[in-house]
């Protein structure tokens, strides 16, 4: 059954949520996990793109954009339902859950510290709790 992670952040800014996908991608990555980052948009997907490419000036990510990455690249940014063939973990980014949560090993849910985002991660929650999905929750400070 897919495990369900809420890492809530400290900060209140969606470039810290970001900052924390790709920390979470690059730990999954160095594990030999596939990842598949679903953002809320084409814009907000085409700028994970980005700010993978420049996480880590030493280190490179492979990664790219659905529909437009080398296949079996071992991260993935799309804003569809459609994720590929990733099933290791989702990162979910959005504020709506993906339908294909429930084929991933882990699901990430990020919350920041803004009372909006909150409220519907409270909400996500709910839904995942609703179906009795193993889940935990981790204070992230800095």
């Amino acid at each position: 059954m897919t495990r369900i992670d809420f890492y809530l952040l400290a900060g209140e800014h969606p470039q810290d949520a970001f900052l924390f996908a790709c920390r979470l991608a690059e730990k999954a990555y160095q594990l030999g996990h596939q990842v598949f980052i679903h953002a809320q948009d084409e814009p907000q997907a085409q700028q994970l793109d980005e700010l993978l490419w420049s996480y880590r000036g030493e280190r490179f990510l492979p990664h790219g954009l659905r529909g437009q990455a080398t296949p079996g690249a071992p991260i993935e940014v799309g804003h569809t339902e459609e994720a590929g063939d990733h099933h290791d973990l989702l990162i979910n980014l959005a504020d709506r859950i993906p339908d294909c949560f429930g084929r991933f090993a882990r699901v990430a849910e990020i919350v920041i510290n803004k009372e909006d985002t909150k409220r519907q991660s409270r909400d996500n929650f709910r839904f995942y709790k609703q179906r009795g999905y193993p889940m935990h929750t981790h204070q992230i400070r800095g």
